[in-house]
């Protein structure tokens, strides 16, 4: 009698442990369930002294793909000029990718030789003279 008692009070104290084992299910097993996500944890992290950025940022006006050009316009890939040009240099780009027409390299910031009266950019394929794709705005901060 002892005997089976003992035995299932293990047995009772084992299966509550198994039980209280942590086991997450992740989100996708949830949303396939129809559950909602689990909100996000918080995990032990990168150190604040380790994530600290260790030079500075670049500077307005630098592009880190080539030369900052001056384009006379910027549209996306669907653009009907900017789609004839790119289908007779038998480019393949998405639609919604910036590029920018007729563009040309400035030198020298802050130069009265190297203004743009159209727009700044910089880009990631200025291979032809024409059309240069994924270009991003740059805005200048300029003071007199």
């Amino acid at each position: 009698m002892k005997f089976t008692t003992i035995f299932a009070f293990l047995f009772a104290v084992a299966a509550l442990s198994v039980s209280a084992t942590p086991f997450r299910e992740t989100n996708g097993e949830r949303m396939a369930r129809g559950l909602p996500p689990l909100p996000p944890q918080k995990r032990s992290g990168t150190p604040v002294y380790a994530a600290k950025r260790t030079g500075p940022s670049s500077s307005p006006g630098s592009c880190t793909t080539g030369p900052v050009q001056c384009c006379n316009t910027v549209t996306t890939a669907d653009d009907p000029v900017a789609a004839l040009l790119l289908g007779l240099l038998g480019i393949v780009i998405p639609a919604d990718i910036l590029v920018g027409l007729t563009c040309s390299p400035i030198s020298v910031i802050g130069a009265s030789s190297s203004s743009c009266s159209a727009q700044t950019v910089c880009c990631t394929d200025n291979s032809s003279s024409l059309i240069s794709i994924g270009c991003l705005p740059i805005h200048f901060l300029v003071t007199l």
